[in-house]
């Protein structure tokens, strides 16, 4: 069984996996700290879930930047065009549902 060495990953590939994973960190501790302030029947300022929405933020971003790079950057050249619509389609998608969640949060908060 002759087993050849794998392709070297992207250089984008490392940072953008740190990049999620700090993001996801912050997202959970913010959310921790929100349920923990608000245990007691206190109230947030709303300037405060900029924190946790960056942070989702940050986590898409990544994740659409390492799904560019399994999808389309390893797709080989005759499939490229396809794999870049199918993947644009799906990036403005995941961005147009954080936008959404985003706003409507928002929203809720202002009409409270």
């Amino acid at each position: 069984m002759n087993h050849s060495d794998p392709a070297s990953p992207h250089p984008l590939r490392k940072p953008l996996l740190i990049a999620e994973f700090s993001a996801l960190a912050i997202l959970l501790a913010s959310m921790g700290w929100f349920s923990s302030q608000t245990s007691d029947g206190q109230t947030i300022s709303a300037a405060w879930l900029l924190v946790p929405a960056l942070a989702s933020l940050g986590v898409f971003l990544s994740f659409i930047g390492l799904m560019y790079l399994r999808w389309v950057a390893a797709a080989d050249s005759a499939n490229r065009f396809k794999h870049k619509l199918i993947f644009s389609l799906l990036a403005v998608t995941l961005i147009g549902v954080w936008i959404y969640g985003v706003a409507n949060t928002w929203f809720s908060l202002t009409d409270a």
